[in-house]
């Protein structure tokens, strides 16, 4: 049987074995769960509703709930617990806020039994995934559950003023107290749906040091890899659409100032990578068979729930890749540097790590060995920069136009053509013939992304339908150049879709 350290963590045990977690098995703290925000949710609607004021983030609500029951609370076949919620109030105008009402808050947690998944990091933590793949269920440590009650006037204040971000969303922070210990959760958005299989996912944070996962992880059947994993796998980055590769980076930019503002770090970007492939069709629905019967239909409800969603808005969902036989649950639509289609789901996640006293003993002894702006604990403020960074130049990239209009210098350069030129001619306007083809043949899905790579058939001022006399002169006259003017104008340039990424 598994159990835990004196920290909590849970350790190893046979696979078929039940885990504990602070000498409770994971049964009786799923039970646990599911009779207290029964009972707790349940007896918040007799409560008025009214203005959320700022003591009702400090208020702590508990009841007792024994096993042979009482004229309050049902019998349960779990060890006597008691069950405390934290600002209740508070949280509940939170709900609210995303449009979850009582009712369907109970439905997702209470109905079905809860779906324990397989711990993604070194957190020792349990997650727990409700039957309709809307909520997580995340145990938490006794300081991390103090710094998200400290957090929670002023980082729901933000949330409030932009509910679309890439933050976590916590609609719940619970204790279960048992023998003497006490299990701390926190209920929050599930950012991976379970509907769509994930083909790759990557927990980023812009470090270098130790970054790769272990043998022991990736012999898992759903592997979560990392930074140097991804440079590995996707030594090119993603590409977006410059619409969508703007309004993800703003989001991006937005949530780390304001992680930075309350001096939060060791953060990720949870990513996970759908492959939108023809090939792929037979597992996916192989991967839809074995998830539950009980999610709803039509994906999440919950609102600014979705990766699109979080970044753009409803609207403009993607509705360009989305065909009578895939479902983008809200992925947002990217490709390749092979040029697959893709859809990816992501969120920031653990944010509950405050820059103090240990964190910054940490990075002090790691970088008198390693290259301190390597590792992952940093200061706020390098560490926000840093992971911007890799973000914006690593991982997710802009497709650039093609620029077909000549320069003044090739106009210029015009009378040094040479009797080369017509054949020039003859192999551009070939090439310029394939790539159109190429475009009609490619199909409607992903249309704005072949648009910007290929060059738009529907913007005539950027990309002639044929290519003048005049153009493949100044391309012949550019190509008999130097190769440093070469260098210096792609050194000015954005990188394309095919471009090498730099090693960092």
């Amino acid at each position: 049987m598994s159990s835990v350290t004196e920290n909590g963590d849970v350790t190893a045990g046979k696979p078929n074995e039940e885990k504990t977690y602070k000498k409770t098995t994971s049964s009786a703290i799923k039970g646990a769960i599911q009779l207290g925000i029964g009972y707790t949710v349940g007896n918040l609607t007799s409560k008025p509703d009214r203005d959320v004021l700022m003591q009702d983030f400090y208020v702590v609500e508990s009841v007792f709930l024994p096993s042979e029951g009482s004229n309050l609370t049902p019998a349960h076949h779990y060890p006597d617990f008691r069950f405390k919620t934290y600002a209740p109030l508070a949280f509940r105008y939170f709900r609210e806020l995303f449009g979850i009402k009582p009712d369907d808050y109970l439905y997702s947690i209470c109905s079905e039994p809860l779906i324990e998944l397989s711990n993604p990091g070194a957190s020792g933590s349990l997650f727990f995934v409700t039957s309709d793949d809307e909520f997580i269920i995340k145990t938490v440590q006794h300081k991390e559950a103090e710094f998200l009650q400290k957090l929670l006037p002023g980082y729901y204040m933000n949330l409030n003023q932009n509910p679309r971000t890439l933050l976590p969303k916590f609609y719940g922070l619970y204790c279960v107290q048992s023998g003497g210990i006490n299990i701390r959760i926190v209920v929050m958005n599930n950012v991976l749906p379970r509907a769509l299989k994930m083909h790759f996912t990557y927990d980023l944070k812009g470090s270098t040091y130790k970054r790769r996962a272990s043998r022991k992880e990736r012999e898992k059947s759903n592997p979560t890899f990392k930074d140097l994993d991804f440079l590995q796998d996707m030594h090119e980055g993603l590409y977006f659409d410059s619409e969508t590769h703007s309004a993800l980076m703003k989001t991006l930019q937005r949530d780390c100032r304001v992680l930075e503002s309350f001096k939060i770090m060791d953060y990720s970007l949870l990513l996970g990578i759908h492959i939108l492939n023809s090939n792929m069709r037979e597992k996916e629905g192989e991967c839809s068979q074995n998830a539950s019967d009980g999610k709803r239909p039509g994906g999440q409800k919950v609102l600014y729930s979705t990766a699109m969603e979080s970044i753009q808005g409803p609207g403009k969902s993607g509705d360009s890749v989305v065909t009578e036989t895939t479902n983008t649950m809200g992925g947002i639509p990217a490709k390749s540097h092979k040029g697959e289609k893709l859809l990816l789901f992501m969120g920031i996640i653990d944010i509950l790590q405050s820059y103090r006293l240990m964190k910054k003993l940490e990075h002090s002894w790691k970088a008198l060995v390693y290259d301190g702006d390597t590792v992952s604990v940093h200061r706020p403020s390098f560490y926000a920069d840093r992971f911007l960074k890799f973000m914006n130049t690593r991982v997710f990239k802009k497709v650039q136009a093609l620029r077909s209009s000549p320069s003044k210098k090739r106009c210029n350069s015009i009378t040094a053509l040479k009797a080369t030129s017509q054949e020039i001619v003859c192999a551009v306007s070939q090439e310029w013939k394939d790539e159109t083809q190429s475009i009609i043949t490619e199909g409607q899905s992903y249309s704005s992304l072949d648009e910007e790579v290929l060059g738009s058939h529907r913007r005539p001022d950027l990309v002639p339908s044929t290519p003048s006399l005049f153009e493949a002169a100044s391309l012949a006259t550019t190509i008999s150049s130097s190769s440093l003017n070469v260098d210096e104008r792609y050194q000015r340039d954005q990188p394309m879709l095919y471009s090498s990424s730099a090693s960092t």
